[in-house]
């Protein structure tokens, strides 16, 4: 008996997805065939059922080690992979932290995953990767000013607010995001689809539902198996995509210490995993490219070496270090008494779990469509360091670029 979420045995036409993570050589050559979600006033455990609908639809989640050794099937009709999408709020409810203040999207889900199968060659059956619109409702898209949920003024308080509470010792970092809303007219798909093909969207992708659809456009690695081994890739620290730039950040002690946390944070959400081996940094503080900005980057991993299923990997990395803070469960806590409106689909995870591996983004620079209006968040972690005005700033460098191609 399935409790718990909303399972669907045929999958609506007007559900799509372009999983970031899915393998290059099954793109349109697949099909979604069913889906799961999970609104979080329903309760439960939706790591483990989540876990329980995919490894009821034969993927491999149950045992994670099996990336090491599992060939991918393309003939038609086997199963493929599914589309994963977790919301901040279900991260939170995962890791037993504090829910803050309500999703400005309550009619998207806080958990949902599609199953795809593969296809016969030419077979164009709606693959479920969602192409620009074109005609009249396109030619019409407009977007309205952008509404934030806090002013200037009220952020930089905030980061105040975060610096006092490392003054006292509740915790050692926080990371602090606001939200911003415009109303649209028209189909927003063309605008959505270009927020996926921003520069350096190593998860570029787009998922729709019924009557809401996420744009996403992150660069970072939340959780990455393949080849029986487990890593993240946390991004923490940002400058203008300047040699001066590239300068600053290289050489901010306030910045490197930041990172610092955050990648001692991530290598204990691995360590206290049951089934993984010695954690090791295989790289710290490389800085690379996202649209106009350079952001600092990391790798963190470890083998497989024993029992390790999704559920358990899902509780331990969610919601991800670099957008919570540390430590993460009193991060939360600051974060739900602080931010006036909830982080929706940003903050989460989106990407593709498959019969080989597994590959899931975390959703920052990412954008969400529902009942006529456009949401993006951007922030930034905080340190006692931290000087309000910069984060601001820094914020809003963040969420320039969505907003330049959402205006198009």
């Amino acid at each position: 008996m399935f409790h718990g979420g909303r399972r669907y045995d045929h999958f609506p036409t007007a559900t799509q997805t372009a999983a970031p993570g899915s393998p290059a050589s099954c793109l349109r050559r697949h099909r979604p065939s069913c889906r799961f979600e999970w609104y979080r006033e329903e309760g439960g455990d939706p790591a483990e059922l989540v876990t329980a609908w995919l490894a009821g639809n034969g993927l491999p989640v149950r045992n994670l080690i099996l990336s090491a050794t599992r060939f991918h099937p393309i003939g038609a009709g086997s199963v493929c992979g599914a589309s994963l999408y977790v919301s901040a709020d279900a991260g939170s409810v995962m890791a037993g932290g504090t829910l803050g203040a309500s999703t400005p999207v309550p009619g998207i889900p806080d958990v949902a995953a599609v199953l795809y199968v593969h296809t016969e060659p030419g077979d164009d059956r709606e693959s479920g990767f969602s192409a620009a619109s074109s005609g009249d409702a396109a030619s019409t898209y407009e977007l309205g000013g952008w509404r934030p949920s806090w002013t200037p003024a009220e952020h930089a308080g905030a980061v105040e607010a975060v610096r006092d509470a490392i003054a006292r010792g509740d915790v050692y970092q926080v990371n602090v995001v606001g939200h911003a809303s415009a109303a649209y007219t028209g189909d927003p798909g063309p605008a959505l689809q270009r927020v996926t093909k921003l520069a350096g969207a190593r998860y570029g992708g787009l998922l729709r539902g019924d009557g809401w659809a996420i744009a996403t456009a992150s660069p970072e690695t939340l959780v990455e198996v393949r080849a029986a081994r487990v890593l993240t890739r946390p991004i923490k620290g940002t400058g203008p995509a300047t040699e001066a730039g590239r300068r600053a950040l290289l050489a901010s002690a306030k910045e490197r210490a930041e990172h610092t946390m955050i990648v001692d944070l991530e290598r204990n959400d691995l360590a206290r995993l049951a089934g993984v081996g010695p954690v090791r940094v295989d790289e710290l503080f490389a800085v690379r490219q996202w649209s106009g900005l350079w952001q600092a980057e990391s790798q963190v991993s470890a083998p497989i070496v024993g029992h390790l299923d999704l559920a358990a990997l899902l509780r331990a990395v969610c919601p991800g270090g670099s957008v919570t803070g540390a430590p993460k469960l009193a991060a939360l806590q600051q974060i739900a008494g602080l931010e006036p409106v909830g982080r929706g689909v940003s903050m989460g995870a989106l990407g593709w779990v498959g019969t080989d591996h597994l590959d899931l983004g975390l959703t920052i620079r990412t954008v969400a469509a529902a009942e006529g209006r456009l949401h993006l968040w951007a922030g930034g972690g905080i340190t006692i360091d931290s000087d309000p005005a910069a984060e601001v700033a820094e914020a809003a460098a963040k969420a320039g670029p969505l907003r330049s191609v959402l205006a198009r």
